[in-house]
């Protein structure tokens, strides 16, 4: 069993990862803000000796702006406040190649493969797999918050095949409402 007195032992480190999903300037878009901040609360030596105090390392955001219900990013931008070297800043538009991809199965990954690390920051792939399913859950509850067709609710539902366990093809879930979905498609004979 794990001890923890948080009124005994001191933090060392914090890391917070926060999105949120607003409203987007039309009726078909939404705006997702992801803010990443790592935090030090000691104090830290460099190699000369010299002491800084509690600081922040990182502090940083993306925001995309989605077209729903396909899940398209229409623009992104990166915002850097806090880094802990300014060689870090010449990665700010690394995310570049995202606009215009789908929010869908495997794309992290994707992401991945367009912008790899060595030409990005470890910490944005951090935060957008992070936003990624936030917007996607966002974004349903944007489209459900007012009445829509039959068609695009299942659409939608479709969008959420092999997301988790919950909605794993093959499962209890999957088998009734997105191959109902699927079998409602069929044509008639």
């Amino acid at each position: 069993m794990i001890v923890l007195d948080k009124s005994r032992q001191k933090a060392i480190h914090n890391r917070t990862i926060d999105t949120f999903i607003y409203e987007g300037s039309t009726g078909d878009t939404i705006v997702a803000e992801g803010m990443f901040k790592d935090r030090r609360f000691l104090d830290s030596y460099d190699p000369s000796g010299e002491v800084r105090p509690p600081y922040t390392v990182h502090h940083m955001a993306i925001r995309m702006e989605i077209k729903v219900p396909e899940m398209t990013i229409e623009a992104i931008e990166v915002e850097m406040p806090t880094v802990p070297r300014e060689e870090c800043l010449e990665v700010q538009a690394c995310l570049a190649p995202v606009k215009g991809m789908r929010i869908a199965g495997g794309f992290i990954a994707q992401v991945r493969r367009l912008v790899p690390r060595k030409a990005a920051c470890t910490h944005l792939h951090e935060l957008m797999a992070a936003m990624a399913p936030a917007a996607f859950q966002g974004a349903w509850s944007y489209r459900i918050s007012r009445p829509i067709d039959p068609i695009t609710f299942k659409g939608m539902r479709q969008g959420l095949k092999n997301s988790c366990y919950a909605w794993r093809e093959g499962g209890p879930l999957a088998a009734e409402l997105l191959d109902s979905d699927a079998e409602d498609d069929r044509p008639a004979e």
